[in-house]
């Protein structure tokens, strides 16, 4: 009997197999801020867009965020220690932090 896999059960099982746990929650917080993202945009476009600036803070705060976390699950990856040399995890992680604050000051004041 032969068992055929499709290319996105392979992925998952290979990813659950290779992937540390430490990158598994952070792409879980990619997946709820996309999520977050997309649902602030449709409701833009489905609903109301009123008031205007609170959506363009919230979507680019969903954004940003998103950007802050990518660049902090590549430089934690250990697959790309050869190119982060000089960057440690902790490192990484307080410049995540820091940058997340400042993001977060700039989208406060946006609101108005």
């Amino acid at each position: 009997a032969s068992t055929t896999q499709s290319p996105i059960e392979a992925l998952w099982i290979s990813y659950n197999a290779t992937t540390p746990s430490r990158l598994k929650l952070i792409d879980s917080f990619l997946v709820f801020i996309l999520l977050s993202g997309a649902f602030q945009f449709l409701y833009c476009i489905l609903v109301t867009n009123y008031p205007f600036n609170a959506f363009l803070a919230g979507f680019s705060s969903s954004v940003g965020q998103f950007v802050l976390t990518a660049s902090l699950r590549s430089q934690v990856n250990p697959l790309n220690r050869s190119q982060f040399k000089d960057v440690s995890p902790e490192r990484a992680f307080a410049d995540f932090a820091l940058g997340s604050i400042v993001l977060h000051f700039f989208v406060f004041n946006f609101l108005g």
